[in-house]
């Protein structure tokens, strides 16, 4: 497994890319190395059961998920992962496989002090809720510091807040991208591989961007170059995110200038992005996914120039003389507490997490969180769509820009991708 691995991954380097994450039959098989480490290769294979198998329902995250588990429970063992380095572990998997077994070791009193710290930064339980608060009203104290992290929004407070001031390097588009120009379809194949898909964006030349190779790689020298500077790169374009592909899209900008997700393979989050107009669907896959987008008169920001974001007082500066060069106002404060939850779904999730547990404990509603602020009444009525959108929110209608969260009964989807 690790020769035919390693052989993977310098085809990968030779291609200019990180390798891909371990599949359900490599886990399995490194399964198998963890119970019995070749000899120099302790270090090695522990990295990779750490950092590189997906999170979530991934079927090589039910292979680790389901080892871990078993060492915590004493059916196996590995001289490298001891019963609490396994609980840790199953602690950085997000959700999904893993939870079942975290609730469970609340009744395990060695191991319990884990799964409570694991379980209070866990966002994803869902009905897995209840099996904790049913602990915690039969008397398991464990289950309750749980219940009482999630009312107190520890999952959110232990998080670093928003900068005040952040100091970035400008990588700037000019004119309009479309997410076409970030992820295009003639490279659709690769959209699922973030770092290989990545390769291809901005892959034809225009206005000052240089592609490593015309139509097949993008500006990736002149990327790095830039981050020579010392800061994080901030996309910047006068027209961003017209197009359907915005999730792809998105995955390609913040493959280049985003954060490394811990224990998550080939995966960013984060960033930002100063746009003159940042189309709306794009706007929010970038919230979605951690990252600050703002609207703002990007004229005086040309490529390669260091610059300032003041998001609370809304300007952008030059780094070196501190000239206002732009203001702008950010599209709603609950974006600042998005970019700190790691992401707009996060916080939805994690809002209502901390909501159920202050119900359960008996507690008032939280007063951590920004709350969006209502649309001003024009004294009109409202439209068939605001109307329908207001009774999934309890109330008479929605007028444009409010922030709600309706209640979803139904999900559907729809590709207009014709191959």
């Amino acid at each position: 497994m690790l020769e035919a691995y390693r052989k993977h991954v310098e085809e990968r380097a030779a291609e200019g890319v990180v390798p891909r994450p371990l599949d359900a039959e490599q886990v399995a098989g490194l399964v198998e190395l963890l119970k019995n480490p070749p000899q120099g290769e302790e270090e090695f294979i522990l990295d990779l059961l750490e950092n590189r198998i997906p999170p979530g329902v991934d079927e090589a995250a039910y292979v680790k998920a389901g080892f871990l588990t078993a060492i915590t429970k004493g059916e196996v063992e590995s001289p490298l992962v001891s019963r609490e380095k396994a609980a840790e572990l199953l602690g950085t998997m997000q959700g999904g496989y893993n939870i079942e077994s975290l609730v469970s070791l609340l009744d395990d009193a060695e191991l319990a002090p884990i799964a409570v710290k694991a379980l209070s930064h866990t966002l994803l339980m869902f009905d897995a809720f209840y099996d904790v608060e049913e602990k915690a009203k039969a008397g398991n104290a464990y289950a309750k510091q749980v219940l009482t992290s999630w009312a107190e929004a520890e999952w959110f407070l232990s998080k670093p807040e928003l900068q005040e001031k952040i100091t970035l390097t400008v990588f700037k588009v000019t004119g309009e991208t479309n997410t076409d120009d970030l992820s295009p379809a003639p490279d659709a194949w690769s959209r699922p591989d973030i770092p290989v898909h990545a390769l291809a964006m901005l892959k034809n030349a225009r206005e000052g961007i240089e592609p490593d190779q015309q139509g097949s790689i993008g500006p990736i020298k002149q990327i790095e170059a830039l981050k020579e500077k010392g800061h994080q790169l901030v996309y910047v374009g006068d027209v961003v995110g017209t197009g359907s592909s915005r999730k792809s899209a998105t995955n390609s900008v913040l493959w280049f200038m985003g954060d490394d997700i811990p224990n998550v393979p080939n995966k960013r989050a984060g960033g930002y992005v100063l746009g003159g107009k940042i189309a709306p669907i794009f706007f929010n896959t970038m919230e979605d996914a951690g990252a600050l987008p703002i609207e703002v008169d990007v004229t005086k920001l040309n490529m390669g120039d260091v610059i300032d974001v003041y998001p609370y007082e809304g300007k952008v500066c030059d780094h070196a003389s501190g000239e206002t060069l732009a203001e702008f106002g950010l599209k709603t404060d609950v974006l600042i507490d998005e970019v700190r939850a790691g992401g707009r779904i996060p916080l939805i999730i994690g809002r209502g997490l901390t909501d159920k547990a202050r119900q359960s404990l008996g507690l008032a509603p939280s007063e951590v969180f920004r709350l969006p602020v209502a649309a001003e009444d024009t004294g009109k009525g409202y439209t068939l769509a605001q109307k329908m959108v207001g009774k999934a929110c309890g109330v008479e209608g929605i007028r444009p820009g409010t922030y709600c969260e309706p209640k979803m009964t139904t999900v559907g989807s729809q590709d207009t991708t014709v191959l």
